[in-house]
């Protein structure tokens, strides 16, 4: 699986290699892994040190994201967070519509992580 993190920042973002159709941005003030991707959209991680990972899903790229990244289906991943809704008493990431919308939600928001189909400028 090819996955590029990008940190989002007012002027570019700086890719890592490895580019495919889902490109992982974050906030300047955010260090993740690709790994660690998974584990925030799945519940299983909320912090990144010591900031709060804020996701935000991506209506447009959602598909795409959900099978290279997290590999499970829309049903699969809606049931997840519903179960880690009660359980766990977290939140599913805010939907935004479209790469510039998740990419100024990134850019505003501290904690800000989300996913886009082509690289920020």
């Amino acid at each position: 699986m090819k996955i590029a993190i990008l940190l989002a920042s007012a002027a570019a973002a700086a890719a890592l290699p490895a580019a495919a159709d889902v490109y992982l941005i974050a906030n300047p003030g955010t260090q993740l892994t690709a790994d660690e991707a998974h584990d925030v959209y799945t519940g299983d991680k909320q912090f990144a040190g010591s900031v709060k990972v804020v996701p935000f899903d991506n209506a447009a790229a959602q598909p795409e994201f959900l099978s290279k990244v997290l590999d499970m289906s829309a049903g699969r991943y809606s049931t997840l967070g519903a179960k880690k809704g009660f359980r766990d008493g977290l939140n599913a990431p805010a939907v935004k519509a479209s790469d510039l919308e998740v990419l100024t939600a990134v850019k505003s928001t501290p904690g800000g992580f989300g996913y886009v189909t082509s690289p920020p400028t």
